[in-house]
């Protein structure tokens, strides 16, 4: 059964700008619906690497989680692929427009939903 990106409601107004607009309509949906397989490929990661988080402090598993994907090039870009393979022809043509804001909210969001996710 294909995934379908779920509906985030109350999180557009008019006075949203275009790059949240894009944040919120496209990149936050395709990331609640990949969730389950960001997180399986995290825990693989820090599996295969040794990193054990649970028996950091709470601050320090939470700093990382952020220094992993601002470490390891290779494990980030394959988060941004995994978000970037559900975009139509369209969202491409606006994600393409200005990549490293898009970038940078994608590792964003995505290392929020893992620390919320792992650290509750």
């Amino acid at each position: 059964m294909p995934k379908q990106r779920p509906i985030l409601k109350n999180i557009i107004s008019d006075a949203t700008l275009s790059l949240e607009t894009f944040q919120n309509a496209t990149l936050r949906p395709i990331i609640k619906m990949q969730h389950d397989l960001i997180l399986a490929l995290f825990q693989s990661y820090v599996q295969k690497k040794k990193i054990d988080l649970i028996t950091l402090e709470n601050q320090k598993a939470k700093d990382k989680i952020k220094s992993i994907f601002e470490k390891d090039i290779n494990f980030k870009h394959l988060i941004l692929g995994i978000i970037i393979g559900h975009f139509t022809t369209e969202e491409f043509d606006i994600y393409n427009s200005n990549i490293s804001e898009f970038h940078k909210r994608i590792i964003q969001i995505t290392v929020q939903r893992i620390q919320d996710t792992l650290l509750k």
